[in-house]
């Protein structure tokens, strides 16, 4: 099949994987945002996405295209590094264009697989995972915002949430033009269109994720007793 034997297939997996990847992490930021307003309008959400079967069926849909993306990417850059040879040790300063992110985009893709995995231990495991496995913990599953709360009260988590956010708005603010250019989005107007609006996009996104973390860092969130 060609979108696993050519690279041009791994290259069109991994762009529609990664926009999939980016609609998701638009819904969760949105998602998140609300806690800043209402703690019990956040866990109304938390408890609606719980461990119902629809909500089950997506997380593994989920993790299948965010498990698609991650050995795809690995693959892509292996075929690339062997594609290059001895020429990937050479010092290049003829290429003054080509984006930092771009070449570090191994680096960046492991500091996020490292972020999601701290991510996954922090929220899903206590949530999803123990209410499908009737495991008890500190909070209740469907109280996502006690365990928001708990998390960026403890500066660690603040600061390496702050890093796995800035890994991923590197990442993204390339892969999100090279995967419109992959889908077919060609000409020069459209691609320096498309690199605006990915940069500005995915700026406002990460964003919206860092606001909520620095807020309950800070304490400036909203009380659960107090939401409205």
């Amino acid at each position: 099949m060609w979108l696993i034997n050519s690279s041009i297939g791994r290259k069109v997996v991994m762009s529609v994987t990664g926009i999939a990847l980016i609609l998701f992490l638009t819904f969760h930021m949105s998602m998140n945002i609300v806690a800043l307003f209402s703690g019990e309008a956040y866990n109304m959400i938390c408890e609606f996405l719980g461990a119902n079967w629809y909500a089950v069926v997506a997380t593994v849909g989920l993790g299948a295209l965010t498990v698609a993306h991650i050995v795809y990417a690995f693959i892509l850059t292996a075929q690339n590094r062997r594609a290059r040879g001895s020429e990937r040790y050479a010092v290049n300063g003829s290429s003054p264009k080509v984006e930092w992110a771009s070449k570090n985009m191994l680096v960046l893709g492991i500091i996020i697989l490292l972020g999601m995995l701290l991510h996954l231990f922090n929220f899903w495991y206590n949530m999803m995972f123990a209410e499908l496995m009737h495991i008890e913990m500190q909070f209740a599953p469907s109280d996502g915002f006690s365990y928001i709360k708990e998390t960026f009260a403890n500066p660690v988590f603040v600061v390496l949430y702050i890093v796995w956010l800035c890994a991923i708005w590197f990442h993204l603010s390339h892969g999100f033009w090279s995967a419109m250019q992959t889908v077919g989005v060609n000409g020069k107007v459209w691609f320096n269109r498309w690199k605006m609006i990915g940069l500005v996009y995915t700026s406002l996104l990460m964003l919206g994720f860092l606001v909520v973390v620095l807020a309950f860092a800070f304490g400036c969130a909203p009380s659960l007793c107090c939401a409205a």
